[in-house]
């Protein structure tokens, strides 16, 4: 099989080569063997294999720090050598308008600006890296973002990374980079667990009397996790159900004081609502600003995901097997909620509602074969706050995404006109959006909220007063 290998830098006549040089020359170059070969599939694409397994290391960009940093430890003890990406600079924005178009999604231009700042900055061994990223498989271009990335490495002269695709649709294989089921339910309930200490975490940041006890819980809690999955402890249904009480409890346990502040609901395109890269450190602005971020889960997006494949069959047709598959996959990840639920209600914390609520929600706004995106899904998220006491929703959207702006902000008139409480605001994100402009606008929107609140509670007090 052929070798790619970044060319030599020019020769200088009084310095040498740069940092970023240096890491680009070959590794025969530097004295270093080269022990893994280069491996191409028929289409030409280069494969992860197994030799790479135990010399490369995998880079992965941030989309939510608790969930995704519980799946690289796990990784880990599968014998991955991975490195989660938290870089947040302008220096990454830039190096995405270098290899991606402007006219590409933003998040797109963010993820492949993350990776290719990482590569570049000579922290790592640029002959003995890997770069992963999920795909949905869907219509979404998301799915499109690994090839983006392929053509920006190529770009780059680094074409001889290889590049890992995770996703839910058999798509690109790799040798060197297989999950086993057990790897696969770890990671199940990484996400289950990373639901529950985002969403508890969240609902006690805001108050708690000493400064960082929260993300100190938080470190504490994940350790605990992988610890006993690591010793193959914590795998069942059951055990999974006692960690969510163990969980809320250590939680529970942080003591918090002060007046409930204003909630704002956070929803928009999954990578824009989720990483402090994608929206500008938002729920970091909200909590200075003396609000309380309520940001909905990531179960909601994987069932939603894997229902998806239900409705094609039933839409589009298709084998009953697949239809099937889906469901008995859907019903466990659905059983699995329903005690986090549980856990959180008893523990004294505010809920969410259940995917079943969420369809519910939606009847009478859009219908089940608008899952482009996020879909209805993005809609019921709105809906969802609205009825659980959270009216005041910050709408954070890619410029350019049109899937997000149908269900995003080309429903927030009817969701206004149907609920005249509500305070919605959409909040565009893209290269050349300043952040004051995003801050001031949402700054508007809590001035509302904090205006309509003082009118609740006056209509409540005379309300009280009438009934003396």
């Amino acid at each position: 099989m052929p070798s790619l290998t970044a060319s030599s830098p020019p020769a200088r006549e009084s310095v040498g080569p740069t940092p970023f040089e240096r890491a680009a020359l070959p590794l025969q170059a530097k004295g270093i063997p080269v022990m893994a070969e280069l491996v191409y599939d028929e289409n030409g694409r280069l494969l992860f294999t197994k030799e790479m397994k135990e010399e490369y290391t995998i880079l992965f960009p941030t989309m939510l720090p608790v969930h995704f940093g519980l799946m690289a430890r796990i990784l880990e003890t599968e014998g991955f050598h991975v490195e989660m990406l938290t870089t947040n600079h302008r220096g990454i924005v830039d190096e995405g308008l270098k290899y991606v178009h402007n006219d590409t999604c933003y998040p797109a231009l963010l993820v492949i600006g993350q990776l290719i700042d990482a590569v570049k900055s000579g922290k790592y061994d640029m002959h003995k890296v890997a770069l992963l990223i999920t795909q949905t498989g869907g219509g979404c271009r998301a799915s499109n973002y690994i090839h983006l990335l392929r053509k920006a490495l190529e770009k780059a002269g680094l074409s001889y990374i290889p590049v890992i695709s995770v996703n839910l649709s058999g798509l690109e294989p790799n040798p060197g980079f297989k999950l086993g089921l057990n790897t696969l339910r770890k990671a199940v309930f990484a996400m289950m667990y990373g639901d529950i200490i985002v969403q508890t975490a969240n609902q006690v940041r805001p108050y708690e009397v000493s400064r960082g006890q929260t993300d100190e819980t938080i470190e504490a809690v994940e350790t605990q996790l992988l610890e006993a999955m690591n010793q193959g402890k914590g795998l069942s249904f059951k055990s999974m159900v006692a960690n969510f009480d163990r969980i809320v409890a250590a939680f529970k346990a942080i003591p918090v004081a002060g007046e409930p502040k204003v909630r704002v609901g956070v929803v928009g395109e999954i990578y824009i609502k989720y990483p402090p890269l994608g929206n500008n450190n938002l729920e970091e602005f909200l909590l200075s600003e003396g609000a309380e971020p309520v940001v909905p889960g990531l179960t909601d997006f994987i069932i939603f995901k894997i229902y998806n494949r239900e409705v094609d069959v039933n839409i589009y047709g298709g084998k009953w097997v697949k239809k099937k598959v889906c469901q008995v996959l859907k019903g466990y990840v659905e059983k699995c909620q329903r005690a986090m639920i549980a856990a959180m209600k008893k523990g004294g914390f505010r809920a969410p509602g259940t995917f079943e609520d969420l369809r519910r929600l939606i009847q009478g706004y859009l219908g089940e074969g608008n899952k482009m995106g996020e879909g209805w899904l993005l809609t019921a998220e709105m809906l969802e706050l609205i009825h659980s006491g959270t009216p005041n929703i910050v709408c954070t959207q890619p410029f350019g995404c049109l899937p997000n702006h149908i269900v995003g902000k080309g429903m927030i008139r009817k969701l206004k006109d149907d609920y005249p409480f509500s305070n919605i605001v959409a909040i565009d994100y893209d290269p050349g959006a300043t952040k004051i402009n995003q801050e001031n606008r949402i700054k508007l929107m809590l001035a509302n909220a904090r205006g309509l609140a003082k009118q609740e509670a006056e209509r409540r007090e005379a309300g009280e007063a009438a009934h003396v």
